[in-house]
């Protein structure tokens, strides 16, 4: 097959999405297929490359600007550029793809790939990544309008079979774009393995005069979805208990009331704000940590799934029936609190800094749970199978 994977995140760039789209379409060559990935241009990465034996080619794209608001993210947008449309369908067409695997529901470069794709009768999977959600009233109120009148709507133009990787997507997917079994498929985040089997690149300890203190690793962008507030809150307890107890917050800053909250409480000292690490640096944290709490206020993405993956005791906020044929067990396979719930953070972080043993027997039975069953190859496979069903209802046969 030939198939076009598309994304305005992509590496460099460092994120969920960006790096499982990567991960999927070096896996998909591994497997025989001939793959192009279209994204948006970032910083000063080039116009075009060969990574990991397929072609990367970066569209001209305009920074959405920062307006100083909570929900400031850093977005790119190459539809803007009205020449990047005729470029687009111009390197499609040579491509002459399969089928196309589109990566982000509220991106316009999925939009414009969609638009292809639905023109060319080509099987397209859409992943649903970030769900646009929040427990503020003003911004929850902006998300459901923009779903509303224009997510929905173009979607509905173009009609793309969806993957969703949670139970917590599928619900808000049937509720905001109205999915259902006949048009999604139910596959998990995969998460690369072969990238924690190496020994660290740095001592994180040593770098920030850590010692042996306990250490808690939250990993990834802080924006509204992924504030760090229970952590926060959570915080006297753990401290009074454990007194050198640090938190390292890996990921660019968009929303910063975690800071202003650790303030008023007493705790910024306990904080080390990292920013953006590379991709490469992401296990030395994760083999340096305690304990890994990013994502507290609802999921279990990439960043938990990797944690619990290289070996270190992490805790997250689902369903125990969060993965549909997958079976979370609390406090064997998975350490589970609920969103927003920082008294059960508390309680779950000391019960882990207190028996050392139980944390280490529930770090090994979560790395197996994630290489059982969230493998890059095993999940991507199963991307490769709904292609390849999809070709087949269309009439066609997979070209190689």
């Amino acid at each position: 097959m030939r198939i076009v994977v598309v994304n305005n995140f992509f590496p460099p760039r460092v994120g969920g999405s960006a790096h499982m789209a990567a991960s999927l379409a070096a896996e998909y060559v591994a497997a025989g297929h001939e793959v192009l990935a279209v994204t948006a241009a970032y910083a000063d990465a080039p116009a075009e490359e060969k990574v990991d034996g397929y072609r990367v080619v970066r569209l001209p794209a305009m920074k959405m600007p920062q307006l100083g608001l909570s929900i400031d993210f850093d977005m790119t947008f190459a539809s803007v550029k009205p020449r990047n449309w005729r470029r687009l369908f111009r390197l499609l067409d040579e491509f002459q793809p399969d089928a196309i695997h589109l990566h982000g529901q509220f991106f316009d470069l999925s939009w414009l790939a969609g638009w292809y794709a639905r023109r060319r009768n080509l099987p397209m999977l859409l992943t649903i990544h970030t769900l646009l959600i929040s427990d503020k009233k003003l911004y929850s109120a902006v998300f459901r309008l923009l779903d509303a009148v224009l997510v929905r709507p173009l979607l509905s133009l173009f009609r793309p079979r969806y993957v969703i990787l949670d139970k917590l997507g599928a619900d808000y997917c049937a509720q905001r774009y109205r999915t259902s079994e006949a048009n999604s498929e139910y596959l998990p985040i995969a998460v690369d393995a072969a990238r924690f089997d190496q020994p660290p690149t740095r001592d994180v300890r040593a770098e920030h005069e850590i010692g042996d203190a306990p250490l808690i690793v939250s990993l990834g962008h802080v924006i509204p979805l992924r504030d760090r507030l229970p952590l926060v809150e959570a915080m006297p307890a753990i401290l009074d208990k454990h007194p050198d107890t640090k938190v390292i917050v890996v990921g660019r800053v968009y929303y910063d009331a975690f800071l202003e909250r650790a303030r008023e409480l007493g705790v910024r000292d306990a904080f080390i704000v990292q920013g953006a690490a590379p991709r490469e640096d992401v296990p030395a944290y994760y083999a340096a940590a305690d304990i890994v709490a990013h994502d507290l206020n609802g999921g279990c993405g990439t960043a938990s799934l990797e944690a619990m993956l290289s070996g270190t005791a992490t805790i997250a906020s689902v369903a125990a029936d969060n993965y549909p044929g997958i079976e979370l067990r609390n406090g064997e396979n998975i350490l589970l609190v609920p969103p927003d719930d920082s008294a059960a953070v508390a309680q779950a972080v000391l019960g882990l800094l207190d028996d050392p043993r139980r944390r280490a027997e529930l770090a090994r039975r979560q790395s197996e749970l994630v290489r059982a069953n969230f493998g890059l190859d095993v999940v991507a496979a199963e991307h490769l199978r709904a292609f390849e069903k999809m070709l087949g209802e269309r009439g066609t046969r997979p070209a190689g």
